[in-house]
């Protein structure tokens, strides 16, 4: 099995459909990798156009549970007085990334558009997504960075112990 990172670069959309007749429409995205998800900020007032050119970072093991490893980008709008609509979304399948980079040391998916679809599969516009994955050796320091807020608090305490037993 081999464990590396993932960087995806969320950069931009087109063309997004509005889910709020009245309202221009504050778009945000759900990155989601597996149990992994990460969210974006949101494109205050930005409309139909959107630009959050954000990377976020996921850790991979390939070959996983899954033989179809992918990526789910999916398109919030953010209401502030109501629960946030979906404006749709897309998935990127990632197998060949994965084997390309394990082959190579890494393996690049340039920046490029995908369609955006809603709940019953109409166009909603367009995503620019770029994708990077690096095949890296595990390492006990490098496990603790992807352990998440819960693991780090852990971590704090035990370093806030051993530090008290110094004194």
């Amino acid at each position: 099995m081999t464990i590396g990172i993932m960087e995806v670069n969320v950069v931009d959309a087109r063309g997004l459909k509005k889910s709020d007749l009245l309202n221009k429409i504050d778009p945000y995205v759900l990155v989601q990798y597996r149990s992994q998800e990460h969210k974006s900020l949101i494109a205050k007032g930005q409309g139909s156009n959107p630009k959050w050119n954000q990377k976020f970072t996921f850790r991979v093991e390939y070959p996983g549970a899954d033989d179809q490893p992918k990526l789910v980008l999916k398109i919030m709008d953010h209401d502030t007085f109501s629960s946030d609509d979906s404006i749709g979304q897309t998935t990127i399948h990632l197998k060949e990334v994965f084997e390309y980079g394990v082959e190579n040391g890494s393996s690049e998916l340039r920046l490029q558009k995908y369609r955006v679809v809603d709940s019953s599969q109409s166009y909603s516009g367009d995503i620019r997504v770029g994708i990077t994955f690096t095949p890296r050796v595990e390492t006990e320091y490098y496990a603790q960075e992807f352990g998440g807020w819960k693991e780090s608090q852990r971590m704090i305490s035990l370093e806030v112990l051993k530090f008290e037993e110094e004194k």
